[in-house]
């Protein structure tokens, strides 16, 4: 695997800016979940990262679970095609007021898929709190209720985002040069 310098196309959002929203969201959601009974859901694998700077600055009190789904097809620059689900709850949601924790909305048909899946479960609230979101690439209309960022319809990577499984740990949301970078497969 190359080094991420080798096919940069530039920093779209660097670590202080991100931080900075962050912490604004999360005293957003402390504010609006005050009193409820709050439980934060993280669509792994991409969403982690997010997920963890992010409850580290709300206040109210809250649980975690995890689901893993993906739609991607042929490809890590494609997504849409069918949605599975590879990893369910542990917890039970009845009665719960839930905050879906996701790292990027772009097509909007995974995110939709999850919350007809959850809605099915009865929870109290069910609300979509995305680091981004690519609203130009939008297929499937879907809520979002907390947003960190709305980016042009550029590949992305890094903060929880990956690059073929690579490079979640980048502390930044960069942006891939396509002339330079080609997938391994």
């Amino acid at each position: 695997m190359l080094d991420y310098q080798d096919f940069l196309a530039e920093i779209l959002i660097d670590e202080q800016t991100l931080q900075i929203r962050i912490k604004e969201l999360a005293k957003e959601i402390s504010r609006d979940y005050a009193g409820k009974d709050l439980l934060l859901i993280c669509i792994l694998r991409g969403g982690i990262v997010f997920l963890v700077d992010l409850m580290r600055h709300i206040t109210v009190p809250h649980q975690l679970d995890f689901m893993a789904v993906s739609s991607y097809g042929a490809g890590a620059r494609q997504s849409g095609g069918s949605v599975r689900l590879s990893l369910d709850l542990k917890t039970d949601i009845r009665s719960k007021d839930v905050l879906l924790v996701e790292d990027i909305v772009d097509s909007g048909n995974t995110i939709a898929y999850v919350l007809e899946f959850l809605k099915t479960r009865q929870p109290r609230s069910l609300k979509v709190c995305t680091l981004l979101d690519k609203e130009e690439r939008r297929e499937t209309s879907v809520p979002i209720n907390y947003r960190g960022f709305s980016i042009p319809n550029k590949f992305v990577f890094g903060y929880g985002l990956d690059l073929d499984e690579y490079y979640r740990n980048l502390p930044f949301i960069a942006v891939v040069d396509l002339k330079k970078y080609q997938p391994p497969y």
